[in-house]
């Protein structure tokens, strides 16, 4: 027979997290209700954050940098995230896991120098 009180714990945090979601869900919307957020005006509709309208044909072309600055910012976002385990367990792995990580910084070091170099970087 299996012990059926074993299985509370998760039962409680799947409850908690049903609970939390479900709050992070309905509240804003109850909260646009009663402020009157809920009403859409010309300038909430505005585009904002992407520099060009959001709403216009498809086929439409823009500037490729959006791009560009999208990658650069993923790549050096993961690579700053390969920082951190690192950092933690430096004193652990010894002298080879530091000079591979300082090869690993100086070839980031010479990527982010030749973006700049060549206006990667740069915005008009």
């Amino acid at each position: 027979m299996v012990d059926l009180s074993e299985y509370l714990p998760i039962l409680l945090f799947l409850g908690v997290a049903l609970v939390l979601s479900s709050a992070f869900v309905f509240l804003p919307m109850i909260a646009a209700r009663f402020t009157g957020a809920h009403q859409p005006t010309p300038e909430k509709l505005t585009e904002y954050e992407c520099g060009f309208p959001a709403f216009e044909d498809s086929r439409s072309q823009f500037d490729v940098r959006f791009y560009l600055v999208a990658i650069l910012f993923i790549i050096f976002d993961l690579e700053a995230a390969f920082l951190f385990p690192w950092a933690v367990t430096v004193f652990d792995l010894g002298w080879a896991a530091w000079i591979s990580m300082m090869i690993f910084i100086a070839e980031l070091a010479l990527g982010l120098a030749y973006a700049w170099k060549v206006g990667a970087l740069d915005w008009e």
